[in-house]
């Protein structure tokens, strides 16, 4: 190995971010913050900590470090816009989520008549307080760090939808304006002419005498050697330097900065789930889809004896679908046709189909057809939400005819999904709405949490009662 090559492997790039220490503090608290209240509301009571007690705490950390939204450059830099009663009303629906989950959980382990009841009730009253009054403090740590007399002056060298965008999101007090190679006249349609601070060979001596803090490139990638030339000029400052790529002109699913041992990497299409997330998302899964087995058992036994005494043939059809990563599985239904295709050319249902059976007409409405799939669940094969899985058949024509149709299973196909609750379950007769379907399967990818799962679940039982169209 060369010298030059063994330089290279000594270097590493470490992941973090550049927010002020009392706002990177103020983000993380949320768990810690559920967890103390619980240990201040048991020590008002009088009560010793068990192990139950610590079993307890985990369990609501875990919970709450996946729930609960963490701030982020969506959120109001300012107090005066921030709108407290919508920003309550979102942490109190999460907090009964995550109070939701953990009565499941006690019913499912009976351990709810371990723990004080007069203790567990104020718990789950004044933690949304404390909860809020974090909230507030954060938002103020950002807001101070951003406005006040010390905000950092910066400037951004590239006048272009990065840059321009970058600007945007930044706070607007102590930007100090662009820099570019081009002449102001030529980039007048992108900025104002107020904006532009000077041409790029002007740069270090502008830093210098301006105490410029941060400088941001957000030049194209096409302009490596413009930028060494800029960055080896801006070492004779004190500026922090800031390379921003152009990521957005990929379509990203899940973009996300990744370290690989040392060397940064540009997630441009991943799955949501890895980690904890896998695993939260996993307990979830086994959580409520065994509570649902259990509770639907009398209803199940029913359908499976209407579906036996009415017609011919099995009361499970199983049909051959992709899966996680592409890998075939097989997919329980009820039976609700007369005939069970899993071939090369498998026909969607329609209006009047005379396949469909007169019980199975009743269960497609419903959906109920489809609740055979919690045991797919617990096999690990699906997930209660994900994008529909299809037929083979139909999988190996629309991935020719859609771009991206495939990205679909990197996460385990659902019961439910983000296309079906919002207008497109059932038949799906045209290209268009297949394609829209995909579109609302890989917007569930690009923004999937635990909240928006819970949010579906929610809106699918909604939706199974009000909405019957295209659904034959």
């Amino acid at each position: 190995m060369s010298s030059v090559a063994e330089s290279f492997a000594h270097r590493r790039v470490r992941l973090g971010n550049v927010e002020p220490a009392p706002v990177a503090f103020l983000r993380q608290l949320d768990p810690l913050i559920v967890v103390l209240s619980l240990f201040c509301c048991e020590q008002a009571f009088g009560e010793q900590p068990s192990p139950a007690f610590v079993a307890l705490a985990l369990l609501t950390w875990i919970i709450s470090s996946q729930l609960f939204d963490r701030i982020g450059a969506s959120e109001a830099a300012s107090v005066g816009n921030w709108d407290f009663g919508r920003s309550f009303t979102r942490l109190l629906l999460q907090w009964i989520t995550v109070v939701g989950m953990l009565f499941l959980a006690g019913l499912t382990f009976k351990s709810t008549d371990i723990f004080s009841r007069q203790s567990i009730l104020t718990w789950f009253m004044v933690t949304p307080l404390a909860l809020s009054g974090t909230h507030f403090l954060r938002r103020r740590a950002r807001w101070s760090a951003e406005h006040g007399a010390r905000a950092s002056r910066y400037i951004i060298i590239g006048v272009n939808e990065v840059g321009v965008e970058l600007a945007r999101r930044l706070p607007a007090a102590g930007f100090m304006g662009y820099f570019d190679f081009r002449s102001a006249d030529r980039l007048a349609q992108l900025t104002g002419p107020e904006n532009l601070a000077g041409h790029c060979r002007d740069t270090a001596n502008f830093v210098r005498g301006h105490g410029v803090k941060v400088v941001y490139i957000a030049l194209p990638l096409a302009n490596v050697p413009r930028m060494s030339e800029l960055v080896n000029a801006l070492r004779d400052t004190t500026a922090s330097v800031y390379f921003v790529p152009d990521a957005f002109a990929f379509d990203l699913i899940q973009g996300r900065l990744v370290e690989i041992n040392g060397m940064p990497a540009l997630s441009v299409c991943e799955t949501p789930l890895h980690g904890l997330e896998a695993v939260f998302k996993r307990a979830m899964d086994v959580v409520l889809a065994s509570l649902a087995l259990l509770v639907l058992s009398p209803l199940l036994l029913g359908v499976a004896a209407a579906v036996k005494l009415t017609s011919r043939g099995p009361v499970l059809f199983r049909q051959r679908r992709y899966g996680l990563d592409g890998e075939e599985i097989v997919v329980y239904k009820f039976r609700s046709m007369r005939v069970q295709e899993d071939g090369a050319v498998v026909t969607q249902a329609t209006k009047g189909d005379p396949r469909v059976t007169r019980v199975g007409a009743v269960l497609r409405k419903t959906s109920i057809d489809e609740l055979p799939q919690l045991l797919n669940v617990l096999e690990g094969k699906m997930s209660l939400v994900g994008p529909r899985p299809h037929a083979i058949a139909h999988n190996e024509m629309y991935r020719k005819l859609i771009n991206g149709y495939m990205i679909r299973h990197k996460v385990r196909p659902g019961i439910t999904g983000y296309a079906q609750v919002n207008g497109l379950r059932g038949e799906t007769e045209t290209l268009e709405k297949m394609s829209e379907r995909v579109r609302y399967d890989l917007e569930y990818l690009r923004n999937w949490s635990p909240w928006l799962d819970i949010k579906i679940l929610v809106k699918t039982a909604l939706v199974v009662l009000q909405d019957q169209r295209n659904v034959y």
